[in-house]
C-alpha cells in the first residue's frame, strides 16, 4: 500500500524582532473606539500571560508573503534531496496573498504558488501550483490534499507550504495586533511502500453556521481611520471556547481511524494560537482518553514566534526535526499529531509515525 511520508522540512523566520515593550507607546482601543481605563504596560501583562507571547517576528519591507514562501521551499526541497523538476504539486497556503508594506489592496494574482513555482525556476509545466485558503489550518489541509494526489496514483512528490505576513494586515489600535506574526515553513510530501509510516489518518471539519465569522475582515477601532480599509479581527472569546469544545474531538477522531493507542503518541504539533488555549486544548483531548498530559509533549514557539497563521505548525516541525528547540525531539518510529484551527471555521488533525 502506498503511504505518504515528509521528507525534508523547512522554514523562514522573519529577522525583524519586536518586543512586547515595542507596543507600550501604542493607543490600544476598544471596538467602540473609546480607550481603555488601564494603561498599556497592564495590557501586556495581562496579554502575555494569556498568550504567552513575549516577541514575535516581522518580514523585511522588501519581503511579501512569496518571498518567505519561497525561502522556506528551497531548504525543504534541500532538506528532501530531491529535483525541484520531479515536484508534482505545489500547495500554498496563506490568507492574505502578498500584502506589500504600506498597501491596502492584497495581491493575489498570479497565485502565491505559481510565484514560488517561478522562483525555484521549475519547467516542468506538470508540476500544478495552487493556493489554499483555509485559515490557519491551510498547512495541515495542503498536507491531506498531498496525501490525496498521492494515494489516487497522480502525484509522488508535492510540496506543501504555509506562508503569511500577518503584521500588514493588523489594526495598531486593536490589542490583537499583538498576537500576530509573519513567517513561512513548507514541507516535501512524498510516496512510499514502507508500510506503516507517515500519514495514518487524518480529520477536518468546516463550522459555518454563527462560527463562520468568528474570524473577519473588519474597520479600525480608530474611528477617524479610512473606513475602506480592513483589518483582521476575531471574537477571541468565542473562538477560544468552540476551539475547547471541537479541535480536541477532531483529533480523537483521528486517532481513532489510525487505530493507535493515546498511550503511543509522543509530540502533538499544534497552532500556535495561544499558550492558554493551545494547553487547554490538549488537556481536554487526554482528558478524553482519562490519561493525564505527558510532559513535553507539547513544543511551543509561540513565545519567541507570535501567531503566524499557516506557517505555525510547520515552522514548528522544522525546528524540532532540526533539533533547535531545546528539549525537543522525534525519533523514528514515534507518532505525532498535527492539529489547528482557524478561520472558517475550520479544524483538522493528523496521525503521523515518523
Amino acid at each position: 500500500m502506498i503511504s505518504s511520508i515528509i521528507t525534508g522540512t523547512g522554514s523562514f523566520i522573519p529577522s525583524i524582532k519586536k518586543e512586547n515593550a515595542a507596543f507600550l507607546n501604542e493607543h490600544f482601543l476598544n471596538e467602540d473606539g473609546t480607550s481603555f481605563s488601564s494603561g498599556n504596560d497592564v495590557i501586556i501583562e495581562k496579554f502575555k500571560s494569556i498568550t504567552g507571547i513575549e516577541e514575535r517576528r516581522y518580514a523585511k519591507p522588501t519581503l511579501n508573503t512569496s518571498d518567505l514562501a519561497f525561502f522556506a521551499s528551497q531548504k525543504a526541497i534541500e532538506d528532501a534531496g530531491i529535483n525541484p523538476e520531479e515536484i508534482d504539486y505545489i500547495i500554498l497556503a496563506h490568507n492574505f496573498g502578498d500584502v506589500n508594506q504600506g498597501a491596502i489592496q492584497s495581491d493575489i494574482l498570479p497565485s502565491l504558488a505559481t510565484r514560488v513555482k517561478y522562483r525555484l525556476s521549475i519547467e516542468n509545466s506538470n508540476c500544478v501550483a495552487y493556493d489554499i485558503l483555509f485559515g490557519c489550518p491551510g498547512w495541515v489541509e495542503g498536507v491531506i490534499q498531498a496525501q490525496a494526489f498521492i494515494k489516487a496514483g497522480i502525484a509522488k512528490k508535492c510540496l506543501v507550504i504555509g506562508a503569511e505576513t500577518l503584521s500588514r494586515v493588523v489594526d495598531k489600535n486593536d490589542r490583537d495586533s499583538m498576537i500576530f506574526s509573519d513567517g513561512a515553513g513548507a514541507c516535501i510530501v512524498e510516496a512510499t511502500d514502507e508500510s506503516g509510516s507517515g500519514i495514518l489518518s487524518h480529520a477536518t471539519q468546516t463550522f459555518a453556521k454563527e462560527e463562520a465569522y468568528f474570524l473577519f475582515n473588519g474597520k479600525s477601532y480608530d474611528k477617524t481611520a479610512n473606513k475602506d480599509v480592513r483589518y483582521i479581527k476575531m471574537l477571541g472569546r468565542k473562538i477560544y471556547e468552540f476551539a475547547l469544545v471541537n479541535v480536541p474531538l477532531a483529533m480523537k477522531s483521528a486517532l481513532d481511524k489510525s487505530g493507535v493507542s493515546i498511550d503511543e503518541v509522543k509530540k502533538v504539533f499544534i497552532h500556535q494560537a495561544n499558550e492558554k488555549m493551545d494547553e487547554a486544548i490538549i488537556k481536554r483531548f487526554f482528558r478524553l482518553f482519562k490519561k493525564p498530559v505527558p510532559e513535553g509533549i507539547m513544543p511551543m514557539s509561540i513565545h519567541k514566534l507570535g501567531n503566524s497563521s499557516v506557517a505555525t505548525v510547520p515552522t514548528l516541525l522544522d525546528l524540532v526535526l532540526k533539533g533547535e528547540m531545546e528539549n525537543q525531539e522525534v525519533q523514528k518510529g514515534d507518532i505525532v499529531i498535527f492539529t489547528s484551527v482557524g478561520a472558517g471555521m475550520n479544524l483538522n488533525a493528523i496521525v503521523y509515525r515518523f
